[in-house]
Order: C-alpha cells, then sequence, then structure tokens
C-alpha cells in the first residue's frame, strides 16, 4: 500500500463553492479508479477557522504502482491544469486499522518526528497497537499512520465520521472509497 495527499493552498478571497461544485461534479469517476482504497477529498477554509483555504486529496492506494499510474493518467492531468502541479507527499503505511464508521466529514492530522535512535520495529508495533485503539472508538472509519523516510517523520491521519474543529483538521467534502471493503475482508 501507499499514502499520498497534495493540497493547493488558494487565496483567502478564493470562493469555496467554486471547490465544492468541481468536487461534486468528479466525484462519480473516481470510484472506478484502479487500486484506489479510498480518497478523501478535504477543505479548509478560512471562513470556518483555518489559517489559510486549501483543497486538498488523501490517497490510500492499494499499491505504489497505481498510484504512479494515475499520477499519469488523465484525471491528475485535469487537476495540473486546474491548478498546477502540486507536490504529492507519500508515506510508508506503518499501519492502517479500519474502525466501524460508514463514512467520513473529518480528517485529523498528527506529525512528530522519528528520532535518529528510535528503534522503527519497536515504533511500529506501538503505532499499530494505537491504531487499533483508535479503530475502536465510535465516529472512527479509518486511522492510518505514514512514514515519510525523505524527513523520518511519522503521519496519523484520522477519518472520523463527526465534525471536528476546524483547526484540529479538514473537512471531508466527499469521500470515495472503491477499495475499502475488500481492505476489510482481507
Amino acid at each position: 500500500m501507499l499514502v499520498a495527499r497534495y493540497r493547493h493552498r488558494l487565496p483567502a478571497d478564493y470562493p469555496m463553492d467554486r471547490i465544492r461544485t468541481r468536487i461534486a461534479e468528479r466525484a462519480p469517476g473516481w470510484a472506478a479508479i484502479p487500486g484506489l482504497v479510498f480518497k478523501a477529498v478535504a477543505i479548509e477554509e478560512r471562513a470556518r477557522g483555518t489559517a489559510a483555504n486549501a483543497y486538498s486529496s488523501f490517497y490510500l492506494w492499494r499499491t505504489a504502482g497505481a498510484a504512479a499510474d494515475f499520477l499519469a493518467g488523465p484525471a491528475f492531468q485535469a487537476v495540473i491544469e486546474s491548478f498546477g502541479r502540486p507536490q504529492v507527499e507519500t508515506w510508508l503505511p506503518f499501519d492502517v486499522s479500519l474502525g466501524g464508521a460508514a463514512t467520513a466529514v473529518a480528517l485529523s492530522e498528527e506529525t512528530r518526528p522519528v528520532g535518529p535512535d528510535e528503534d522503527l520495529l519497536r515504533q511500529r508495533g506501538i503505532e499499530r497497537a494505537r491504531g487499533r485503539d483508535l479503530a475502536t472508538q465510535p465516529g472512527v472509519l479509518a486511522t492510518l499512520v505514514g512514514l515519510d523516510p525523505a524527513a523520518w517523520r511519522l503521519t496519523r491521519f484520522t477519518l472520523l465520521a463527526d465534525p471536528i474543529d476546524a483547526r484540529s483538521g479538514a473537512e471531508v467534502a466527499h469521500l470515495a472509497a472503491p477499495g475499502l471493503d475488500a481492505l476489510r475482508s482481507v
């Protein structure tokens, strides 16, 4: 699997309804992307308390090859044509834990550096146990922690069925999850 995200910062006066319209128009096609476990389209709005307006796509891919096919394909080309080529962040999944929620309306994120002396195998076990615990909480669709070995940081993303404070995360405007049921059965 591979975790990926790209984010577009938007001007303070950007009409965010344009983003919501774009999401609604394109959402049906996301269910047919090969190798996609899920895609959460997130919005951050200054009017709701975030530091800036932004639009991002957060993905869990079945394989790195599926992610590469998407980035080389026409759907991502449409993103480039509309917003420019974004930096795509990627993480190696340390843990993916699925909860009982049916959908998500919020995405929280917490990042911490990995110290040079940390035992990664031990840390992975700790993160897996934490993921299992978080996944049992009401309102959690999924929680996953990814390792960014380029920057040596761990980031935990949690998809939540209930809204959260804008300073704690982003609104999920749409969730496409064509591969989630298959992952649940593994």
